[in-house]
């Protein structure tokens, strides 16, 4: 995690009530362009006709046949079928493959202000048990909206307490951003509003239209990383600069399943970045931990993460320790040294980014497998997750299980997990996360 960046500064205050923001000041995104009221007509293949009736949120570039003519990023592009009929209205985004993003498919609709308060509306209402979750286990730390799977495609919004992350992956949101914040506002009011950059949005925003991935958009600046619960528990995230929009939330669910896991078992935490696994398991009565990282600011982060639940009888007779280096490395050389842990737990970053990726992906899942179960004592706890979208559930569990016989230790499956209830997923390509837990004789 890298420092909080403390150079955006803030316009002045707007109305608040109960300490949350009721008439955010937008002025500072009045100069961003607007969509042409020109629509780009697109007519397709069949194949990407079948895609789109399917459900499937993207239209690439080669898959178009005919259009009118040439927009520009933001602007609205409908798409007709072979009948020269509706079939979906989306983003155009002359600059990226994904040449539209749908929005809305079905019968044709008007999308304004009106439209995203609606859609907006929607995907908080989805997410409603989760603000209902009572004291003892509140959570103020979610995901509000989940681009493609809530019809927003190439848009995330996550929820630190009164904080919004609102991250684009594309340029096309651009033209479209005021109204996104305005219907915000009407659907999950806050006291602060951060933006975020994906690299293909960072590319040309910066110099066209005067943003910058960590700006403050609107409410105080960001002083010191913002807390918030999860499941009773205190976290901080950076929502500046972190990783993603500050937090990994999608694996909130298997972190809690860790900590019903990890009563009398020494705990290690491969790939901890903030140690939201290390934190679970305290809670849940591990009585040593180990956070390994290669980011040393990410595992100081770990530290205050696990002081700022020392409150918990559990938690503050944990001992905790942080380990900066490579987790191959680290896990061969704790194998040398004969350290064993009751419960593993192995959450690497995404390995296959392409297609082209998927083999070295798959060898490395099952290396830290192998070196994993190097640690792990007899009848112990084995959970290991992957966040590569081009890996499948059945490949991933399949690799991990074949690594596990060659080793002579095969698993005992408990469960198979995939996403919680703030990442839906509406297509197949948007399944990511798949998790593994297992006993291991």
């Amino acid at each position: 995690m890298r420092p909080l960046c403390l150079e955006g500064c803030c316009p002045a205050l707007p109305h608040w009530t109960d300490g949350v923001m009721t008439s955010p000041d937008l002025a500072q995104l009045d100069h961003l362009p607007v969509p042409s009221g020109r629509r780009v007509a697109v007519h397709v293949t069949r194949e990407a006709e079948r895609a789109l009736r399917r459900g499937h949120p993207w239209l690439f570039d080669r898959a178009i046949r005919q259009q009118n003519h040439e927009g520009s990023p933001g602007d609205l592009a409908v798409v007709f079928d072979r009948r020269r009929r509706f079939l979906a209205v989306g983003l155009y985004d002359p600059r990226s493959t994904i040449r539209v993003r749908v929005l809305h498919r079905g019968k044709p609709v008007k999308i304004d202000r009106g439209w995203f308060e609606t859609t907006l509306a929607a995907a908080a209402e989805l997410r409603a048990p989760l603000r209902q979750q009572p004291a003892p286990r509140a959570t103020t730390g979610f995901r509000l909206v989940h681009g493609e799977n809530d019809s927003l495609p190439g848009l995330v919004v996550d929820r630190y307490a009164q904080t919004l992350v609102i991250k684009l992956y594309t340029l096309a949101w651009i033209p479209h951003l005021r109204d996104v914040v305005a219907a915000l506002v009407a659907a999950c009011p806050f006291e602060r509003l951060v933006l975020r950059l994906g690299r293909a949005a960072q590319a040309g925003v910066a110099d066209m239209h005067g943003l910058r991935d960590g700006r403050v958009l609107a409410g105080p600046a960001l002083e010191s990383p913002v807390l918030f619960q999860e499941n009773g528990l205190t976290f901080e995230a950076d929502p500046a600069c972190g990783q993603k929009t500050g937090f990994f939330l999608d694996q909130r669910d298997n972190r809690s399943r860790v900590e019903s896991l990890a009563a009398g078992r020494a705990m290690l935490n491969v790939f901890s970045y903030t140690g939201g696994f290390s934190v679970y398991a305290a809670r849940g009565g591990a009585p040593e931990i180990v956070s390994v990282d290669a980011s040393a600011p990410a595992l100081q982060a770990a530290v205050r993460n696990l002081a700022h639940n020392r409150h918990l009888p559990a938690v503050a007779v944990a001992d905790h320790h942080t380990l900066t280096g490579d987790a191959f490395q680290v896990l061969d050389q704790m194998a040398r040294d004969g350290r064993r842990f009751g419960l593993v737990v192995i959450d690497p970053p995404a390995f296959a980014h392409q297609k082209t990726q998927v083999g070295q992906a798959l060898a490395a899942y099952g290396r830290l497998t192998r070196l994993g179960l190097g640690v792990l004592e007899p009848g112990g706890v084995l959970v290991q997750a992957s966040c590569s979208s081009r890996v499948d559930e059945e490949t991933f569990c399949g690799v991990i299980h074949r690594a596990a016989r060659d080793v002579g230790r095969p698993l005992q499956e408990i469960e198979r997990t995939g996403h919680a209830l703030d990442h839906p997923i509406t297509f197949a390509e948007g399944a990511y996360l798949k998790c593994l837990f297992a006993i291991v004789p």
